[in-house]
């Protein structure tokens, strides 16, 4: 978000229903590759204000042509309820049950977007490390109901966690909600 040139731009961030952030997705592949990465979802309320976040996971495999390994910082940006309620239901192959799409940055991403805004999901991603090839691979992305219990206690769901039917919330997801609020006010 601290870079003009490559941030979400603030139109999609005003009207987003969920936001996930998925740092370090790790790849590595040599013919077979596989991804696998764990964050945070969390929703914007009826009022406007975002819910508390939800624990979640990406994995992924692939086949083809493909080396090496690389680390990606993933930020999903949902337009609509329905991919949220079908992660919220069970798991959600990203590119087979909504349509995602690299969302545009730049200072052209206003006029760009205001006409062609056809995608559930929109994604921003920031990478490190040496991966070449072309593959044919999908990501499901997942409740992580372990890291749920661990953070809000057991039989928490994430219907309760994003209504606020939680106790005592972690500094950490506190801070990640807190950050959120920050850039939609912006």
């Amino acid at each position: 978000m601290a870079a003009p040139d490559k941030r979400v731009p603030a139109h999609l961030i005003e009207k987003a229903e969920a936001i996930a952030v998925i740092p370090d997705v790790v790849k590595a592949g040599l013919v077979l590759g596989g991804r696998r990465g764990k964050g945070l979802i969390a929703v914007r309320s009826p009022d406007g204000t975002w819910s508390n976040p939800s624990f979640v996971s990406i994995t992924g495999g692939s086949i083809g042509f493909q080396a090496g390994v690389q680390s990606t910082d993933v930020v999903l940006v949902f337009r609509s309820r329905r991919g949220v309620d079908q992660i919220v239901n069970g798991k959600f192959t990203l590119g087979a049950d909504a349509a995602v799409a690299a969302g545009p940055v730049g200072r052209n991403a206003q006029a760009s977007t205001d006409t062609q805004l056809k995608a559930e999901i929109y994604s921003y991603s920031r990478s490190r490390g040496l991966f070449a090839g072309v593959a044919l691979d999908g990501s499901v992305l997942s409740i992580d109901h372990d890291s749920n219990q661990s953070a809000y206690g057991r039989n928490m769901t994430p219907r309760r966690i994003f209504e606020g039917g939680v106790g005592a919330v972690p500094n950490s997801v506190v801070d990640f909600r807190d950050r959120l609020e920050e850039y939609t006010a912006q």
